[in-house]
């Protein structure tokens, strides 16, 4: 299934955290980010919620 990032919303409590990525990875984010004409966080944030979705789906 193709991902597609998070409709943004309205502002929600939120922090702040520093990662470090390798750059090929953040190209491949940006692609995605410009595809769906979003930003970066938005891609990042939806790619972490759902997979977090799909660990309290499955089973086990």
């Amino acid at each position: 299934m193709p991902f597609i990032p998070k409709e943004t919303k309205k502002k929600v409590e939120a922090g702040y955290k520093t990662i470090y990525l390798r750059q090929t990875l953040i190209d491949k984010i940006d692609r995605i980010a410009a595809k769906h004409a979003t930003s970066f966080n938005n891609v990042v944030v939806s790619m972490i919620e759902s997979y977090l979705k799909d660990e309290e789906d499955e089973p086990g």
